[in-house]
């Protein structure tokens, strides 16, 4: 009768030990994956080197309330075919808008634009389409079982097309308090699921002291001071998830010596320039005197310069005859190249990409691409959306068939290893040719 309860209570024992530790696994699993910053690189928990190759797909900060190209395509399949093209990693532009609907459960004041036909998993059992919300959880699953982890990209107050043109964070009936609010939300929904493993805090902030609203960039506390609302907004969304990597974008313009952010953009007589400029959010002249403190959160900071070709605009360093060496003098080093090279902190090309020309454009895409392989640049390409009218993307119309040139062309900046795509997960492999962090 003795041995009998010795056995039960040691059975019960196991089992209960059993489910502890299958607790355990399964919080790990949504735990295990958070990334950081040692000696300007960025790494796992074990201290092991990464590299963030990934995509944007944009729509959420649009109004369709969904990844744009769902009106013809269907969303699991696409995530599926980025896995499988080897991008490890999606930057998702969305508005602060749609995060505090989100946040305050308010309903989508419009329908998604999705077709429901070609995704009957986004429709309810009654046949209406999902709300917003409801098919970014199932963003969020899709892209956790092919190995794909999540950057969110602030990339305009409003839900709007053309957001990306406001030069601030805040923007309309949208305030910084708005943006701070959205930003701690996001740390709090989303700190027990490593999905979600970066933020970029706002796309492109940018303008000139003679647009009347610009991004400036130096210690003071002023409103559009953007070093200053990055601190803020780092620390709101850390003191909630302090294991989220960081994205901070440049500015437009930075005062050369003798001047400041009361300086016209240049004397209109001679036509001498008064700033230093470069693209929207490609700015990184301030970090030399004024660089990001995240305190004991340092560990979690990025710099993002977005970079593009002649097609975008024609930037003074596209004269002719350049090349990588011209581009590194006239353009990438002292806007941010110097960051890495002194190792200040990583850098990640949260933006780049372009029409391919077979001339100019195509070039410097080959280019910056090669700059990123050789010195291990983390980047997202810009991008797999058909309709992004300046640069096109990886897919046409349809959203499904893939542009193999320019998909060849960006292919040996993935990050791969025998021949096979590396995920940012250490349990998912990445795609149907991938295998996981884990594998490594």
């Amino acid at each position: 009768m003795k041995n009998r309860k010795i056995l039960i209570l040691s059975i019960y024992l196991y089992l209960l030990l059993s489910q502890i530790i299958c607790v355990a696994a399964a919080d790990d699993d949504t735990q295990d994956d958070w990334l950081h910053v040692e000696n300007a690189k960025i790494v796992d928990k074990n201290g092991k080197e990464v590299w963030l190759t990934g995509v944007n797909w944009f729509g959420f900060n649009t109004g369709s309330q969904v990844f744009d190209g769902v009106w013809s395509c269907n969303l699991h399949q696409a995530l599926q075919a980025i896995a499988d093209h080897g991008f490890n990693l999606l930057r998702v532009p969305i508005s602060v808008e749609i995060l505090l609907q989100w946040k305050n459960g308010d309903p989508d004041p419009k329908t998604p634009q999705i077709n429901g036909y070609v995704n009957p998993e986004l429709c309810e059992s009654d046949g209406k389409l999902m709300q917003s919300f409801k098919v970014w959880g199932l963003v969020l699953k899709w892209c956790k079982e092919v190995g794909i982890k999540i950057m969110l990209d602030i990339h305009s107050a409003e839900s709007h097309a053309a957001g990306h043109i406001f030069p601030l964070w805040y923007h309309g009936t949208f305030t910084t308090d708005d943006w701070l609010d959205a930003l701690e939300w996001i740390g709090e929904e989303y700190k027990n699921d490593d999905t979600i493993i970066a933020v970029d805090l706002k796309n492109e902030p940018h303008g000139k002291y003679d647009d009347g609203d610009f991004a400036k960039w130096d210690d003071s506390t002023d409103v559009n001071n953007w070093k200053h609302a990055a601190e803020q907004g780092a620390a709101r969304i850390l003191a909630k998830n302090p294991n989220l990597l960081i994205m901070v974008e440049g500015v437009e313009v930075y005062p050369k010596e003798g001047y400041n952010w009361n300086s016209p953009s240049k004397d209109w007589g001679t036509g001498e320039e008064y700033y230093y400029g470069g693209w929207w959010g490609g700015n990184f002249y301030g970090v030399r005197d004024h660089p990001i403190d995240l305190g004991k959160y340092q560990s979690q900071l990025v710099y993002s310069p977005h970079d593009y070709g002649p097609l975008v605009y024609e930037q003074s360093w596209f004269h002719s005859g350049f090349d990588s060496e011209s581009l590194m003098k006239e353009c990438w080093h002292d806007h941010w190249f110097f960051i890495l090279e002194e190792k200040i902190a990583p850098l990640l090309i949260g933006e780049w990409g372009g029409f391919m020309d077979n001339g100019p454009n195509q070039k410097w895409m080959e280019l910056i691409r090669d700059l990123m392989i050789e010195n291990h640049i983390h980047h997202t390409f810009w991008c797999f959306n058909a309709n992004s009218g300046d640069t096109g993307g990886l897919v046409g119309y349809d959203f499904t068939t893939w542009d193999e040139e320019k998909y060849n062309l960006v292919k040996p900046a993935l990050w791969q290893h025998n021949g096979k795509f590396v995920s940012l997960d250490h349990k998912y492999p990445l795609g149907k040719n991938g295998i996981s962090l884990g594998d490594l």
